[in-house]
């Protein structure tokens, strides 16, 4: 046998058993990264379905936020409605509106009896004058002031009456009222 056929014989051994030991090897690190290419898969995989249902989520609660600030507005309303509702009994207890009980029409039959707090001690169609008067203790009940005289000048001519002014202020005070429970509830609601 010559050199090179001997050389050749050990080549060849030597590849096969390289060849046999590196299979193995080469198998394991192939089956490795199989098994790592199919683990990122599937966590990409679950990684998307949390991510969906996060989101998913996500528009729940907003939307749950929603109709509960919009619960709370109802609910601040309510209180509002409430606390105006209150104070309204509150001044018919006190006899503060019994002009919205009376009719023009009835208001000769009921004058002795309706609002007792605002009687027209002086007859000139005002009572802040009158209570002013009794709680500094000056004048009589029936005196009358210039500027008492000015004010009734202004009602014989035409203009509005002390009864019209007072409901016209009462208006505005219901509305302003409003408005600042309003402005109260929202203040509230924001975020600090």
């Amino acid at each position: 046998m010559s050199t090179g056929l001997i050389i050749a014989i050990v080549v060849v051994a030597l590849i096969v058993i390289a060849l046999l030991v590196l299979m193995p090897r080469m198998r394991a690190k192939a089956q490795e990264q199989k098994a790592g290419r199919e683990l990122e898969g599937r966590r990409r995989e679950v990684a998307g379905q949390h991510r969906d249902e996060a989101e998913r989520n996500e528009a729940r609660a907003e939307r749950s936020s929603q109709r509960a600030r919009i619960a709370e507005q109802e609910a601040e309303k309510e209180r509002v409605d409430a606390n105006l509702a209150e104070e309204r009994a509150t001044m018919h207890e006190r006899g503060m509106a019994d002009d919205e009980l009376i009719d023009d029409h009835e208001r000769d039959r009921f004058e002795g009896v309706a609002n007792p707090r605002d009687r027209d001690a002086d007859g000139d169609g005002h009572t802040a004058d009158d209570r002013g008067r009794e709680a500094k203790g000056r004048g009589e009940p029936g005196a009358r002031s210039a500027d008492d005289d000015s004010r009734m000048a202004g009602d014989a001519d035409g203009s509005q009456t002390e009864y019209d002014r007072g409901r016209q202020d009462e208006k505005r005070f219901e509305r302003s009222r409003l408005t600042e429970d309003v402005r109260d509830s929202e203040r509230a609601d924001r975020p600090a």
